[in-house]
């Protein structure tokens, strides 16, 4: 992914924002994937009617890449975004979508769905950002058994489309957390910053497929 503004970019009131992501998957070494990551972040707000209509196979071979995954609609559980590095714009039939991130696939993970995917498996995505979570709002935590922390950055519509802010708090109830993890809600006093280390993030997806961040102690 190229820088293609100095200035870095920042969006604000994000939280409960619809946006979907397209991955162009090709092939990263003899065995692995990768994939580039294009969001409708501050494009538009992912319409229903085109993401639904979206044929992944179609822009496989517009794209001339060997796999594409959907993966949306999604909504932001956290408030801001400051993006330090950002990719060129690409149109998926007719509607933008920005290069936002890369990501290796773990070896355990199938893209193509054909195996049940695998929650709770510690990914890298190559990106350099900060989320800001507010200060007096909600926010849904992961701690794995080693006490990392995970803070939920995005719920999904893909497993269950009844997902609301409303709802994440009673999410916990729901998980089959590995053993030692546990989940959590809580009010922060101050604002809580997210950054990227060194140009990577790792990030971790339940079963309904909401997208949780480390928390860098």
């Amino acid at each position: 992914m190229t820088r293609t503004a100095e200035a870095p970019r920042h969006i604000s009131g994000l939280r409960g924002t619809r946006y979907g992501e397209i991955l162009l998957i090709s092939p990263d070494g003899p065995d692995g994937l990768k994939a580039a990551v294009y969001n409708t972040l501050g494009l538009n707000d992912c319409p229903e009617s085109w993401w639904n209509g979206l044929d992944p196979g179609s822009l496989a071979a517009e794209f001339k890449v060997p796999m594409v995954l959907l993966n949306g609609p999604r909504y932001w559980a956290i408030d801001e975004l400051t993006a330090f590095a950002v990719g060129g714009v690409s149109t998926f039939d007719g509607v933008e979508a920005r290069l936002v991130a890369e990501v290796n696939i773990p070896p355990e993970t199938d893209p193509t769905g054909a195996t049940p995917r695998k929650p709770y498996v510690d990914i890298t995505v190559k990106r350099d950002t900060e989320y800001i979570l507010a200060r007096g709002k909600p926010i849904h935590m992961l701690h794995d058994s080693d006490g990392r922390a995970y803070v939920l950055q995005a719920y999904a519509h893909i497993v269950d489309d009844s997902l609301t802010l409303d709802s994440l708090p009673e999410l916990g109830g729901r998980l089959s957390l590995p053993d030692g993890w546990s989940f959590e809600v809580r009010t922060p006093q101050d604002d809580l910053h997210v950054r990227t280390v060194d140009g990577e993030a790792h990030v971790v997806q339940d079963e309904l497929q909401n997208t949780y961040m480390y928390l860098p102690r």
